[in-house]
Formats: C-alpha cells, structure tokens, sequence
C-alpha cells in the first residue's frame, strides 16, 4: 500500500487532478484555449499552501478532540483547501493586474505572461492589452474553477456541514472582493479623509482584503465541514481574525523593507504602488508637513529610484511607523494566543495553530 501523502502535498495532487479534468473537458477548444488552462496552471504553481493549511487546521481542531484520527483529512477536506487556493490564484491574478505588478514570485505576473505569449506567436495588435484582458478573464476562470472544485467536496458531507460551509465560502468572496475595493478606493480617496483616521481605515482594508480571507475564513470553512460547535466556531475565527491581521500587516512591513531574492518582489514595491497601509498611515501621523507632502508625491510613482525608495524607508523608521507596526504585530500575536485558552479545541490542534500563527506572522516571505 503506497502512503498517505502529506495533507498538503494531497492537496496538490487533489489540484493536479483537477487540472488533468479541466484539459480534458476543452481539449477540443483549440491552442488559444490550452494558453489559457496553461496561465491557469502556472497562477496554481507554488506558494506557500496557507490558505489550505488553515483549512486542514479547522477541520483537525474540531474533530481531535473527538478522538478521530485526524492525520489524514477525507477527499471532502482536501478538495476544499484546493479550492481555497484556487480562490486565491484567482485574488492574485486580478491583484497584480491592479497594482500593475510584474511580477508574482519571482516570475513574471499573469499579465506579464501572457503578453509575452502574444509577441511569441507574433500575434497582431497591442500585446499589452491582450495581457491584460486575458488577465482579467483568467482570474474569472479561476474564481469559477474555485467553485466546481469546492461543490465537488460539498458533495461528499451531509447536507448541514454542506450548508454551513457554502456559506462561510459565500461570505469570503463577498468580504474580499469588497475589501479589494476599498483598497485601491483608498489610493483616491486618501485627500478628504483626516490624516488621524488613515490607519483605522487600513486596518479595515486589511481585516477584508486578507485577514478574513487569508485566516479566518479558511478555518472556519475547515471547521464547518467537521460541524463545528458554536463554541469551537467563535474561538476559531477569534483566533483567525488575529493571526491574519499579524500576517497582513508583516505583509506590508516585507512590501517595503522585504528582500526581492526573498518575497521574489521588489524591495519597496509598495511604495511605488502607493500602498495606502497602516504602516504608511502612522509614518504620515508623524511626519512634519514638508515630509509628508513630498512622502506623498512619491508615494504611487512607479518611477521611483532606489535612493527615493531608500529615503521612504527612513522616513518611515525615523518617526516610529516601523515600531509600531511591530507593536502591533505583537499585539494581534497575543489575541491570537487569548483565543485559544477557552479549551475548546484539542491539545494536538493548540500546537498546530500555534505553529501556523508563527509561520504566518514571524516570516521573511
């Protein structure tokens, strides 16, 4: 009998199987169709599994403490977590399409892609603007990808958990595609709003935009398709709305002080995004007028020089921004660990989550 694979390398396998059904099923569309499934494999290609680890981590917490044997999670769990990272391929082709990012771990953007596919065959017209349009469409694909894959695991559990977890899945992509809104609604809106409320309003972009989707949701998905109680629910998505906002925020901390052979992007990349983060909102409380007025006008410019980048990056150490952006790191680290004293999950599933909330919170990545 050959092993049981690794959750997370099942979860790949359950991804790549998929995959192989999907070729299949348009094999008769043509090679334009095939570039497409192709740029749909490629945004599915490494990463770090986070969401799908969280979902298997949901699950295991609320079955341990019955006694299953909870090394293994059935097909119904993993191809949930594969679903959820498709979601996430999906999040992040339209994401680099908006920031106007070329790259996406090291390799080029889906955009970036595609465009090359389209001067490689020597294709007529503007190669950008195929890029883009076919970006736009791949991130359309993979969102509907992400659902046949998840109604295939709803499948495969009673109707109730079934009900429970499309609706945390529903909640997620409504929460997400709004929190992307406001994100890139605050890079315009910034000017009328008081400069004391710019970090609450980052907060909340980062509570929708990742925090929930990133953590919370995934756990309670995970735990839903083990028919969590109330309890195991509230302390659950307690601890994962914490750990997802430490992770979101070391996200923007590794956005502008990250090393590009590390993140595989761009040391101050946020910068020249104009990244409207909390970390950019405190350094702008504590600014003098002069240098929050040209820490402004650089702010977004994708233009932007290393000595201009490096200029920012003091700005934002010199007046403290960096401290307490790392204070508040701590801060939700320490909810996180308050969430899980309430005994309602196993001893097995404390460790596990506490080692993912390391991995997502103390990372170079």
């Amino acid at each position: 009998m050959a092993p049981t694979p690794d959750p997370i390398e099942a979860v790949s396998q359950r991804l790549d199987q998929f995959l192989d059904a999907q070729r299949a099923g348009t094999s008769g569309m043509g090679d334009e169709a095939a570039l497409l499934l192709h740029a749909g494999a490629e945004a599915l290609a490494g990463g770090k599994r986070l969401r799908a680890r969280f979902c298997i981590a949901g699950w295991r917490a609320v079955e341990e403490p019955r006694g299953v044997d909870a090394a293994s999670p059935p097909d119904a769990v993993i191809a949930a977590a594969g679903a959820l990272e498709v979601f996430h391929a999906a999040a992040l082709v339209h994401d680099d399409l908006i920031d106007n990012s070329d790259t996406r771990r090291g390799r080029p953007a889906a955009h970036r892609s595609l465009e090359a596919a389209h001067h490689s065959a020597r294709w007529h017209g503007d190669a950008d603007a195929f890029g883009r349009s076919g970006a736009v469409l791949l991130g359309d694909l993979l969102v509907a990808w992400s659902d046949d894959l998840y109604e295939e695991s709803l499948l495969q559990v009673p109707p109730a958990q079934a009900v429970a977890a499309r609706t945390e899945y529903a909640r997620m992509r409504r929460e997400v595609t709004i929190g992307q809104f406001l994100d890139i609604a605050e890079e315009s809106s910034f000017t009328i709003a008081p400069d004391d409320e710019h970090a609450e309003r980052a907060l909340r972009v980062a509570s929708l935009k990742s925090a929930r989707y990133s953590v919370q949701q995934p756990l309670v998905i995970g735990a839903a398709l083990a028919a969590a109680s109330p309890a195991q629910h509230a302390t659950l998505a307690w601890f994962g709305h914490a750990v997802g906002m430490a992770f979101q925020l070391r996200d923007d901390v590794l956005g502008v002080f990250g090393d590009e052979s590390v993140t595989g992007k761009p040391s101050g990349d946020d910068l020249r995004e104009g990244k409207r983060t909390v970390l950019v909102a405190y350094a702008r409380e504590a600014a003098d007028p002069d240098e929050r007025a040209l820490f402004d006008a650089r702010l977004g410019d994708r233009q932007l020089d290393d000595r201009a980048i490096q200029a920012m990056q003091q700005l934002i150490r010199r007046t403290g921004a960096l401290d307490r952006v790392e204070q508040l790191i701590a801060d939700y680290a320490a909810e996180a660990e308050s969430a899980l004293q309430d005994g309602a999950v196993g001893a097995a599933a404390l460790e596990e989550l506490r080692g993912l909330a390391r991995a997502a919170t103390v990372r170079t990545r």
